[in-house]
């Protein structure tokens, strides 16, 4: 027995009772002292990591202006990390080499970096002794060589056969197997898919789904053309620059504010960094597939994000998993959990109080398996099946990071970790009504658990125990679907009633904002800077604002599948429509909306007039409207047929109008007044099947289209008629390339295609490039002509979903892309 206990042993119960509140007040003004030290650091590690930010800015900035500059040694703080640092999927060497390794080398994980950010190390762990490391200007260089954003799930390499994990190109340059048959006519075996010559007519003919496509070549080209020759990867590359949207309408806790000043929130499979004063984002694109969860650690630079289970391209299962990384250099640190956890991450929270050293996860697996890790080493500690109904939040006490709290349908459970043991206490509600949801869950400064319900009200569970200690009965009209705890010690909380109500520490309402109805429910709060606060929302908007002020969006996007897309002819703007019936306009160069409209319909399709002073948008039920760019005014509405409309395109010369239906015909109207006027001319009718692309002649004499069944068909839409000879229609000049069909462009279709695969193709205007979106979230860039077969091109993820529609904005200086299901807009800078 120890002294302390022999002492206590001889103390009468009164005393023992006294010095045990000292003990507490002790440990309690300690726990303070921690905290206020914990602030002052993370201050300085906050500080810095800005400064490191701005230094990197500042140095890609400089690397862009002189791009083959001479090699300089340069200073680079770096931190020696409690692990070996993953970059760009390659494990560094715990002490300083004095060089990155080349991510094209043996075992290289896939990208993971944006490029901007590679050249800095890790700055999560400050555990080791700052040193200055000085690394060659050309080495760091060397690191990002094959700059691409995202990662690939397809790994043939445009640069060598051997190579097949160098992310950056897809499309394999070997010519495929040579067939014995005639000298005239060699045959390409690809799978499903058969591509023939034939030099005499001057064709080839390709094969998808057994269905021959016969496609002409220009005449000048029947003599030189040989199918085995091997097209070039384009010069140019894209890089991310900007992602419109939030995902807030199906999870939860996913805005936060970094000490640098960005928010950080993500959409698809993208995490978004966004600094909203300076206008500038930055990505972290390590995912694979749809992000569901994401945590900040209590560092404020080290952030873990969860992932849901995919599909590669070649049909290969990608497991769930969570990566942490580090928000300076973007860097991935650790992958977790491959292979153990199922189906999606739901939610997941980084300890509090032992330096943030575990990380508590649940999975979406029929148990809903809650796993703690300790996440520097990869280990995990203790597994426990959470619940067979729905998990929606699970946290760490912030004084003991051996009791996690978990709360969902019908459950709210606090869990404590012993022995590599998680042990349950069912939370009792007694008195109060068990709510059908507990919604969410945060922490008083004196460790009492917090809950929000779908009865509208706010339990205070007493600290270290499982009773309610405290009810705000009809806390809000409706289920509360967010508590925050702010640094001041008010208690936030907001909800399907729009209302934002701050709360005291003895939980007596302070005041109440209502959001308007335009933003939607509230979905989840966060701390902003000072006296703001942020607010995602069901609606996908995140708002910031004050507890007593207005709420301004600082991003917004669509709320359902997204499938229309239209550049303006001379204005960096571009438009885009779906089918949550809203018509956005947006500014390439500031990266904000210009207007957003609501119809009646979902939309489909959409397509502006050559002069830009209105534009057209095609429905699902057959109607179409025009709208006037400026004012966003209806000028006209009709209807064809009632059916969905998936094109809608101008001639160049502004006189016609031609609308693809899903009915297999194409409306032609003649427009007047600068696309104020129209009237129909007639019907072109000959397609099996619907339409799916059109594109016009450069003189606006032709129409050339494609179809749900491959078939490739011209027409003279003045008169609504088909035209049916080779001579006429080969030597046709297009003014656009949308259609993925023609001689042109059938090299971007992959092995095995299905005929179905490819959504949406567009040629540069300087006709050097061509772009593709595909089923498999990825934007393939190639170059043009693409009439080789299998021809390699740069592919980049970041879309989580089929992209829909891929553009060149009218300057070739960027390109959009829309995800499907992901409901994001993606531009990507040309470089």
């Amino acid at each position: 027995m120890n002294k302390g206990s022999f002492k206590e042993s001889m103390s009468d119960d009164s005393a023992s009772a006294a010095s045990s509140m000292e003990v507490t007040d002790r440990i309690a003004s300690l726990e303070q002292r921690v905290q206020m030290q914990e602030d002052e650091i993370q201050l300085l590690k906050s500080a810095l990591a800005d400064v490191v930010r701005r230094l990197n800015h500042s140095e890609e900035q400089q690397a862009m202006g002189s791009r083959r500059g001479p090699t300089k040694a340069r200073p680079m703080i770096a931190t020696l990390p409690l692990r070996p640092t993953v970059n760009n999927g390659t494990v560094l060497p715990k002490k300083g080499s004095g060089t990155l390794p080349s991510p094209s080398g043996p075992g290289s994980r896939k990208d993971t970096s944006t490029p901007a950010n590679k050249s800095l190390s890790s700055l999560s762990s400050l555990s080791g002794s700052t040193r200055i490391l000085y690394l060659p200007l050309s080495t760091v260089r060397r690191a990002n060589s094959n700059e691409h954003v995202g990662t690939l799930t397809r790994k043939d390499s445009g640069d060598s056969k051997g190579n097949r994990t160098r992310a950056g190109s897809t499309g394999s340059n070997s010519s495929g197997k040579k067939s014995d048959s005639k000298q005239r006519d060699p045959v390409f075996n690809a799978g499903m898919r058969r591509v023939t010559h034939c030099k005499e007519e001057g064709y080839v003919k390709m094969f998808l789904k057994g269905r021959p496509i016969t496609m002409h070549m220009p005449k000048d080209q029947v003599d030189s053309y040989c199918l085995e020759a091997r097209a070039e990867l384009p010069s140019n590359k894209l890089k991310l620059d900007w992602v419109y949207g939030y995902r807030g309408r199906d999870c939860r806790s996913n805005l936060y504010l970094l000490p640098t000043g960005e928010t950080v929130y993500f959409i698809a499979s993208v995490v978004v960094l966004f600094n909203v004063d300076e206008r500038l984002q930055r990505h972290y694109t390590g995912h694979t597939d749809d992000i569901k969860c994401l945590a900040v650690h209590p560092d404020k630079i080290t952030i873990a994000t969860g992932q849901v289970a995919g599909t590669s391209s070649d049909g290969k299962h990608l497991a769930p998993h969570v990566r942490v990384w580090d928000s300076v250099s973007l860097n991935t640190l650790h992958v977790l959990g491959a292979g153990f956890f199922d189906r999606a991450l739901v939610c997941l929270s980084f300890s509090k109080s032992n330096g943030g050293n575990t990380l508590c996860v649940v999975d979406d697996s029929n148990d809903h398996v809650l796993s703690v890790w300790d996440w520097q080493r990869e280990d995990r500690l203790a597994e426990v099946k959470c619940s067979n109904e729905s998990v929606f939040a699970a946290d760490f006490h912030p004084t003991d990071s051996n009791i996690v709290v978990t709360c969902g349908k019908s459950h709210l459970y606090f869990w404590n970790l012993e022995k590599g043991m998680l042990a349950k206490k069912q939370g009792l509600f007694e008195k109060q009504e068990k709510p059908k949801f507990v919604l969410c869950v945060t922490f008083a400064e004196n460790g009492d658990a917090i809950t929000g319900d779908s009865s509208g009200n706010i339990l205070v569970w007493g600290k270290g125990t499982n009773r309610i200690s405290h009810v705000i009965q009809g806390a809000h009209e409706g289920s509360i679907f967010a508590l925050c705890m702010l640094r001041n010690g008010t208690l936030v909380s907001g909800g399907k009633d729009r209302r934002l109500v701050s709360w005291d520490s003895s939980y007596q309402q302070i005041q109440t904002v209502e959001v308007p109805e335009l933003f939607g429910p509230i979905r989840t709060i966060a701390e902003g800077r000072g006296e703001t606060v942020l607010i995602g929302t069901t609606k996908n908007f995140v708002l910031q604002g004050s507890l007593d002020g207005e709420f301004m969006p600082i991003t917004q996007g669509h709320t359902d599948e997204l499938w229309g897309l239209a550049v303006h002819p001379c204005k960096p703007q571009f438009l885009t429509c779906g089918y949550d019936r809203q018509v956005s306009l947006w500014d390439s160069s500031t990266h904000q909306l210009i207007w957003t409209k609501n119809m009646e319909d979902a939309a489909q399709s959409a397509g502006f007039h050559p002069t830009g002073a209105v534009v057209a948008v095609g429905t699902q039920t057959g109607r179409w409207l025009v709208l006037d760019t400026d004012s966003k005014d209806l000028v006209t509405m009709h209807t064809d047929g009632n059916e969905q409309l998936s094109v809608m395109r101008f001639g160049p010369d502004g006189n016609f109008l031609a609308i693809g239906s899903h009915d297999n015909y194409i409306y032609i109207y003649a427009v007047a007044e600068n696309g104020r006027k129209y009237s129909r001319v007639g019907k072109c009718s000959g397609h099996s099947s619907f339409i799916t692309h059109l594109d016009w002649s450069v003189d606006s004499q032709y129409l050339v289209s494609n179809s749900g069944d491959y078939e490739i068909l011209y027409w003279i839409p003045s008169v609504c008629k088909q035209v049916v000879s080779v001579e006429t229609t080969r030597d046709i000049e297009w003014a656009t390339y949308t259609c993925t069909l023609a001689f042109q462009v059938f090299g971007l279709w992959p092995d095995g295609s299905d005929g179905t695969d490819i959504n949406a193709v567009c040629r540069s205007s300087d006709k050097s490039l061509l772009v593709t979106g595909d089923d498999f979230g990825k934007v393939h860039l190639f170059s043009y002509p693409c009439s080789q077969f299998r021809a390699p091109s740069h592919a980049y993820g970041g879309h989580s979903s089929h992209v829909t529609n891929v553009t060149f904005l009218f300057d070739d200086s960027y390109l959009v892309s829309t995800g499907g299901k992901d409901m994001s807009v993606m531009q990507w800078r040309i470089v």
